[in-house]
């Protein structure tokens, strides 16, 4: 069997790939979206990959973020701090689970194999999947809703389509939008992984252009940008001490990227070297996030001097114009940030997930298909119906899973097994990743023992509205760190667990 090389990072030879499929082909683990990549499919370089990160990065959700900081009571360069604090944090464990998807070629469920056994990987899988469609279900209503006021701008009719009839106190023609935006998405979950790759290269530089442009236009309307910063003070809807809002909005920051830290070997197992992956991510990723937030504060900012309200979503900004032009090229804009974020962000990973559960029935396709159609009916109308919800809740919500899962795979790649994966016993039922029938219960209960102490914490903020508590209680408390606390928690209590475990396997 083939093994990896130290300076190189991947195996020797396209041959030693073609060989390995050839081998665990039969294997009820294997298809071909779930197999390593092959030398000759490893096409992404750090301009890939950092135009992965823009396309990802520049987002409806990603220009408001900030704001909803501000409105709890931050100004401008504390919110800014925040967001770059909080994805330089996540930066470490994404680049860190990136490197076994460049060195052996696997994609996310299949690491989770080494960790958690061959059939055990459905479980962290599958939560991953389901974040995943919840935020393909949020990034669609908001690119359904940009096309929405497109159609409403060209059209003085559109917006009295069918008579103004609501359906779950919703616009019907705001649904043509929302269905006509997944339509197309999945239009493109058909043509495969491939496709998002030039999507996001050639994306990227609409996309930074665009967020250019419109901050231009908002410092020069507003009277320059010193006095649009100046003016972001009367954003706040609240005056919270900034240490009491810090821990959850940072929690917030990292838990926003804490799905990808997980799942980014789906995308660094096409990238040529450790190098392009790593220079790549750190390229794209803080700079653009927190660029791209201050963006939105600047004109969320430059819309109250100019309109005398504060306006701080781009979609109900572009219907302030009068201009065809302007609208459609806006349009453009939003509609590739919604398509470029959601097509990687939230397609690749749960239909790889998906594909996991069954290798021989369902493919990427499919897995793709089934992300689309749990992404509507998580209803993602309900999920942003409140910023306080959506960051309290949701980000900080789901970060508790995410933190727990990268401790445990952390520990297991970097600290147990240093780097060493048997990639022919990935794909198969009886090998070293069997465990107990295909789980190790060690992870399972480490997963569970992880995530105990914020679950009280989320089931608090989940039933108040918007999420915030005004008297926070000690578990109220913790679960404003609930990507840390389960990360820490997974990563030593795995370590302590797994111990015996590797002596056996030494001896």
């Amino acid at each position: 069997m083939a093994t990896a090389t130290d300076s190189e990072d991947v195996f020797v030879t396209q041959r030693d790939f073609e060989e390995l499929r050839a081998d665990v082909s039969a294997s009820p683990l294997w298809n071909r979206d779930l197999a390593p990549t092959t030398i000759r499919e490893r096409t992404w370089t750090t301009w890939n990959i950092a135009a992965l990160w823009i396309g990802m990065s520049v987002v409806i959700t990603t220009y408001t973020l900030a704001g909803a900081f501000i409105e709890a009571g931050m100004n401008w360069w504390q919110a800014m701090i925040t967001i770059l604090l909080g994805n330089t944090i996540v930066l470490i464990p994404m680049i860190l689970n990136a490197h076994a998807g460049t060195k052996y070629g696997v994609s996310f469920p299949v690491l989770c194999r080494a960790a958690f056994g061959v059939r055990g990987a459905n479980v962290p899988a599958i939560l991953r999947a389901i974040v995943a469609c919840g935020w393909f279900g949020i990034q669609t209503w908001i690119g359904g809703t940009a096309l929405d006021a497109l159609f409403g701008a060209m059209w003085g009719g559109w917006n009295n389509l069918f008579g103004g009839a609501h359906v779950l106190g919703v616009a019907l023609h705001t649904w043509i939008g929302f269905f006509l935006f997944w339509f197309i998405q999945v239009f493109i979950i058909l043509k495969g992984v491939e496709g998002i790759k030039h999507l996001e290269t050639w994306s990227a530089p609409l996309l930074l252009g665009g967020g250019a442009a419109l901050l231009a236009w908002a410092s020069w309307r507003a009277g320059g940008l010193g006095r649009v910063l100046s003016e972001s003070s009367a954003l706040q809807k609240q005056h919270n001490y900034f240490w009491t809002i810090f821990p959850g909005a940072l929690t917030a920051s990292v838990g926003y990227w804490a799905t990808l830290s997980l799942n980014i070997p789906d995308f660094t197992r096409y990238a040529r070297s450790q190098k392009s992956q790593m220079m790549g991510q750190a390229l794209g990723l803080p700079l653009t996030m927190t660029a791209f937030a201050f963006i939105g504060v600047a004109v969320t900012s430059a819309t109250l001097l100019i309109y005398g309200e504060a306006i701080p979503n781009p979609v109900d900004l572009m219907q302030r114009f009068d201009s065809v032009l302007v609208i459609l090229f806006a349009t453009a804009v939003i509609f590739a940030a919604q398509l470029t974020t959601n097509m990687a962000a939230n397609v690749v990973s749960p239909s790889n997930d998906f594909s996991n559960l069954n290798p021989k029935l369902i493919s990427y396709v499919t897995g793709g298909l089934i992300t689309a159609l749990i992404g509507v009916l998580m209803m993602p109308w309900k999920l942003m119906a409140s910023m306080g919800a959506y960051i309290f809740t949701w980000l900080v919500g789901y970060s508790g899973l995410m933190g727990a899962i990268a401790g445990i795979l952390i520990c297991d790649y970097w600290v147990l097994r240093r780097q060493q994966l048997d990639l022919h016993d990935l794909f198969q039922m009886e090998g070293r990743y069997t465990y107990t029938n295909g789980f190790n219960l060690r992870a399972l209960v480490t997963l569970v023992v992880a995530i105990a102490p914020v679950v009280p914490g989320f089931l608090h903020a989940a039933t108040t509205p918007g999420g915030r508590i005004a008297q926070p209680g000690f578990f109220d408390t913790l679960y404003t760190y609930a990507w840390f606390v389960p990360f820490a928690l997974g990563f030593v209590l795995y370590y302590l667990l797994m111990q015996g475990n590797f002596r056996k396997e030494e001896r």
